[in-house]
C-alpha cells in the first residue's frame, strides 16, 4: 500500500500551503487534493510526477517512503533511474503476463505506470519454468527490422529493474519518449552521458542512438510467440526493399555532404 495520501498532506503542510494553494501549483481541483489527502482517490502517473518534481522527490519517493520530520531522503543512484513498475494478478495472487498490442502502444507511453491502464490489457500466463521468477510483458512487434521475426510477432520481455543489467548484443524491448516500443538489440551499455545504440538485425535498417533519459521502462527479450515460422531464406518484401533504397539514399547523401 502506498503513502501518497500521508506523504501528500505532510509534504503540503511543511511547505506551509493550504489546499487551495496547492491545487493551484498543480492546477487541479481542490477538492482532488482533498480526496487525495482521505485515501479516497490516487492520482495518476502524469500528476503523481508533477507532485515528486513540485517537492523535489523521486517517484520512488513519494509512493513508498513514509515522509515525516524522521524521513532524509535516499542517496541518489549513479544511474538514477528510480521507476514504479504497475502490474496485475490472478485470483491465486500470481503475476498476470499483460499483453500490449500494437493498437495500445501509444497508449502505453503515457499509461504504463497507470494501475487503471494496465488492468485493461489483455493478459494471460506461460507454465513453464523460466516464467516462476521475475516480471514479464508481452509486446506485439511490427516492422521487418528484427527479421527472420515477423511483423506482429509477440515478444515476451522479463521486466529489467536495473539498467546497468544491460548487455551489448542481447535483444530488449525498449519504451521510450520518442520513439514509442521498439524491439532491438543493444550496442553498448547504458551510461548517464552517454546515448544507447540500437541495433536492428536487419541489416537494411541502420544502427541509431537514442538519449539515455528518454528511456521509459526496459524488458529483457525471453520468449516470442509467432504464427509465422522463420523461413530459411525470405524473399524480400516491398516494404524491406523501399526501405533498403531509403537507407541507400541516406548513405549516399550522407557521403555528398561529407564530400562537399
Amino acid at each position: 500500500m502506498s503513502n501518497i495520501s500521508y506523504n501528500l498532506k505532510s509534504l503540503r503542510k511543511k511547505k506551509g500551503l493550504t489546499q487551495q494553494q496547492l491545487a493551484d501549483k498543480l492546477e487541479i481541483k481542490r477538492s482532488l487534493i482533498g480526496a487525495y489527502e482521505e485515501d479516497r482517490a490516487e492520482p495518476k502517473y502524469d500528476l503523481l510526477k508533477r507532485i515528486a518534481d513540485l517537492f523535489e522527490l523521486s517517484m520512488d519517493e513519494l509512493v513508498n517512503d513514509k515522509i515525516n520530520e524522521n524521513w532524509k531522503p535516499k542517496p541518489k543512484s549513479d544511474s538514477g533511474n528510480l521507476r514504479i513498475l504497475s502490474i496485475t494478478v490472478d485470483s491465486e495472487d500470481r503475476e498476470n503476463v499483460e499483453l500490449v498490442p500494437v493498437k495500445a502502444s501509444a497508449g502505453y507511453l503515457n499509461g504504463y505506470a497507470d494501475p487503471e491502464f494496465i488492468s485493461e490489457l489483455p493478459k494471460f500466463h506461460l507454465p513453464m519454468p523460466i516464467f516462476k521468477q521475475g516480471t514479464y510483458r508481452a509486446f506485439e512487434i511490427k516492422g521487418d527490422s528484427m527479421l527472420p521475426l515477423q511483423s506482429g510477432t509477440i515478444v515476451v520481455g522479463e521486466y529489467l529493474e536495473n539498467w546497468n543489467d544491460v548487455k551489448p548484443g542481447d535483444t530488449y524491448v525498449f519504451i521510450s519518449k520518442n520513439d514509442g516500443i521498439v524491439y532491438k538489440r543493444a550496442g553498448n551499455r547504458i551510461k548517464e552521458d552517454k546515448p544507447l545504440k540500437l541495433i536492428s538485425d536487419n541489416t537494411v535498417y541502420e544502427p541509431y542512438t537514442i538519449p539515455t533519459e528518454d528511456l521509459l521502462e526496459i524488458w529483457k527479450a525471453k520468449a516470442y510467440i509467432s504464427t509465422a515460422f522463420p523461413e530459411p531464406n525470405p524473399e524480400p518484401t516491398m516494404e524491406s526493399l523501399t526501405n533498403m533504397m531509403a537507407q541507400m539514399q541516406k548513405s549516399i547523401a550522407k557521403l555528398q555532404h561529407n564530400n562537399d
